[in-house]
């Protein structure tokens, strides 16, 4: 019965805001897009000076010269977790409901230009490689963040309501607590995927560079 109150509320959360959710995922993956199309448009030069550093890391990394497990995972969670703990902030103060959206667009534009420049350097062992590297921790990552940024964008809708269109609505603290507490859960799906990120992606991107 617990679980299929747990499902019902989770099917009426992106039932009530699936709305916002599109939104967001479109903005998302027009982030994606404009990141693969920069590429495109970087000169010869800035393309060859970016392999170069980059060819200079795979070597650190096919000789097992890369940062340790512990030092990437805390990497990771921190980036990771202060994108999320600005959503958050900007959510709650009203005016920042465009720099949330813009946050959403600008990680969408890093994951395409990430992934676009890889397989335009590299064509198909780009791609594997970008398969490898970018994919396992970002099955976590992009749910977090386009979740994070849908809730963040309706509360700060709410607040909005409830300041200049004076709408009663619910108690502020119940609400408030729901917020914070969402944050909460997203934070420990982020350690999860910093974990992939400093443990597997690692293993995963020496075995494809070993084999090109």
């Amino acid at each position: 019965m617990r679980k299929k109150m747990y499902q019902n509320v989770v099917a009426n959360h992106f039932h009530e805001h699936s709305s916002i959710y599109l939104f967001v995922i479109v903005l998302f993956l027009m982030g994606v897009i404009f990141g693969a199309v920069i590429v495109n448009s970087l000169s010869f030069t800035q393309k060859e000076d970016l392999f170069y550093y980059l060819s200079q890391f795979f070597g650190q990394v096919s000789d097992g010269n890369v940062a340790a497990g512990n030092d990437l995972f805390r990497q990771s969670f921190l980036h990771n977790t202060k994108y999320i703990g600005l959503m958050w902030i900007l959510g709650i103060s009203i005016i920042g409901l465009p720099v949330i959206l813009i946050l959403l667009f600008m990680k969408g534009m890093v994951v395409g230009f990430t992934v676009g420049f890889l397989v335009n350097q590299m064509g198909w062992d780009g791609f594997l490689l970008s398969f490898v590297t970018v994919l396992p921790q970002n099955i976590i990552i992009i749910p977090v963040f386009i979740i994070s940024a849908t809730i963040a964008v309706s509360f700060s809708l709410k607040m909005i309501s409830r300041q200049f269109m004076k709408k009663v609505g619910q108690p502020m603290m119940p609400m408030l607590g729901r917020y914070l507490l969402t944050f909460a859960v997203a934070v420990l799906f982020l350690c999860a995927a910093a974990g992939i990120e400093a443990l597997i992606s690692p293993l995963l991107m020496k075995s494809v560079i070993n084999s090109f």
